[in-house]
């Protein structure tokens, strides 16, 4: 198995996580975004769009987009399964996916952008407004989670799931810095959860650390 990513992708982490999560491996194939690979014609034959990451099975089969690919994954390899096997748990697996990529996710790349990346790629100054921006849309989010992690260990109930494995990247990211840790501690619950999930093994084995 390979993946076509960069390990400091958000989205090629999630694929890495949900890999080592369900204890496999795949080669690491780099796609240097700062010299333009993803836009190569042979990293458009494996992902038509030019954004990474894109995955090859053992047979050739290839897939694109991070949240297909772990989906994929989840049911395609031996290992613990990652989505809920009851329905109620499974409507609320998706809807924390949901939540993640359309509210969670947008806020908190502001900030990590302004504040981590942007710095470090020459990208102009850091852009306050929109830092501001970001915090209160992370914050409307973690004030909503929090009362319903006080209930339950998860996002979809009992059990880890695909939900945590596509929180982890962007707020990996998000909490580099005091001031975003403190407005996590601000929520008793999700700080709780997010020390349940931020160390588990694979996610270590992700992040190197």
């Amino acid at each position: 198995m390979k993946v076509y990513g960069h390990p400091l992708s958000t989205c090629t982490r999630t694929v890495l996580a949900t890999l080592a999560e369900k204890g496999h491996e795949a080669e690491l194939v780099l796609v240097d975004l700062t010299k333009g690979e993803h836009k190569s014609p042979a990293h458009f034959a494996r992902h038509p769009f030019g954004v990474i990451p894109s995955f090859e099975d053992d047979d050739g089969f290839v897939l694109y987009e991070s949240r297909a690919i772990i989906r994929y994954l989840d049911r395609q390899l031996s290992g613990p399964s990652l989505t809920p096997a009851a329905p109620k748990a499974y409507g609320l697996m998706e809807q924390y996916l949901s939540v993640e990529q359309c509210y969670f996710s947008p806020a908190a790349f502001k900030v990590s952008w302004e504040r981590l990346f942007k710095p470090h790629m020459g990208g102009g100054p850091v852009d306050e407004a929109r830092v501001v921006e970001g915090r209160q849309g992370v914050a409307k989010v973690f004030a909503i989670l929090d009362p319903v992690l006080a209930k339950q260990p998860f996002l979809a109930g009992d059990s880890f799931s695909l939900a945590e494995v596509a929180w982890l990247p962007h707020l990996t990211f998000f909490l580099t810095f005091d001031e975003e840790k403190a407005l996590l501690a601000e929520h008793k619950h999700v700080a709780a959860w997010w020390e349940r999930i931020s160390g588990r093994p694979a996610w270590r084995k992700v992040t190197g650390a």
